[in-house]
């Protein structure tokens, strides 16, 4: 069993948001393989399905991006999905819009919903797949940036990361290693 796991702050004053960027690939996913997430339970929207023989539930907390831990750490020890079987998706201030990144373990680098997954799950080693949302540079602040939504020249490309994480996703559960997904992926 997998769990594919997306961040983002639950709530309409936050859809779309650079933030969300998680919930958008998981969105995304949803909608091409013609999903709806129906269930709701371990403070998060999910639903299940079978990919390749395989169960897969995919998750958005909605517990907000800070405690997205509790979340993913109630679902993952409910079902004993152990963590090289969990696969987040999340934004990254330090790449650039429509840059994508699978990792398959590192600190937080200062996000709060990483930081909430690495003490929930208890371990760094968690398999990632990272979007570049930029970062508003000296002048700006963070939080404003990462709630604000993406302004227009930055659609184009998050729209293209996006379709690259949901191929990514995809290939990883067809059944390639995820040392192979990242080296098709990484860009």
């Amino acid at each position: 069993m997998k769990l594919i796991v997306g961040l983002g702050n639950p709530g309409k004053k936050y859809e779309g948001t650079r933030h969300n960027i998680g919930f958008i690939v998981l969105d995304e996913w949803a909608h091409q393989h013609h999903e709806t997430f129906n269930k709701t339970g371990f403070k998060g929207e999910y639903f299940e399905t079978f990919v390749n023989g395989e169960k897969v539930i995919f998750l958005k907390p909605t517990t907000f991006m800070n405690n997205s831990g509790e979340a993913v750490g109630a679902m993952a020890n409910y079902y004993s999905i152990p963590v090289e079987d969990i696969l987040v998706v999340y934004d990254d201030l330090d790449m650039d819009p429509g840059r994508i990144r699978l990792r398959q373990k590192g600190s937080a680098g200062g996000h709060n919903g990483v930081k909430s997954l690495i003490a929930h799950l208890g371990t760094d080693k968690i398999r990632r797949i990272k979007l570049g949302i930029g970062h508003p540079g000296k002048d700006g602040t963070v939080v404003n940036h990462v709630l604000s939504r993406f302004p227009k020249e930055d659609h184009t490309p998050m729209l293209a990361a996006t379709r690259a994480a949901v191929e990514a996703i995809d290939y990883w559960l067809a059944g390639h290693s995820f040392e192979e997904t990242m080296t098709n992926y990484n860009n």
